[in-house]
């Protein structure tokens, strides 16, 4: 899936710099090419990996991405700390859930959230 999803990016003329997760969500590392929306890239890059997935076997059947997502801008030296956190994730989730990492960081940017509409 990882592999795919860099692929839906460079085909959006988005450079994927790092893709990785856990069982329960994804993170993309991507540089937005001037020519795509934000909004625009992840419909595109749901839509296309939903489809892909349920053609690789009966067990995928029931896929399904959650009707958000968050999109967080970093800086150009800020990239490296990124992949490291990426390609940790595994680790990383042993001691934070994600849902609980997620709340910290929409607090700690000061995003005002509804916990009605962040889950499915």
């Amino acid at each position: 899936m990882h592999a795919y999803l860099a692929s839906v990016c460079r085909d959006c003329d988005c450079e994927a710099y790092r893709v990785g997760g856990a069982a329960d969500h994804v993170h993309i590392a991507a540089r937005l090419a001037r020519t795509v929306s934000q909004a625009d890239l992840l419909e595109k890059i749901k839509k296309t990996s939903s489809a892909w997935i349920k053609r690789q076997g009966k067990q995928y059947a029931a896929f399904h991405w959650q009707g958000g997502y968050g999109d967080f801008s970093i800086g150009w030296s800020q990239l490296e700390d990124l992949v490291r956190y990426i390609n940790n994730q595994e680790e990383h989730h042993r001691t934070q859930t994600f849902q609980e990492e997620y709340r910290s960081l929409l607090q700690k940017y000061h995003v005002e959230f509804d916990e009605r509409y962040v889950w499915d």
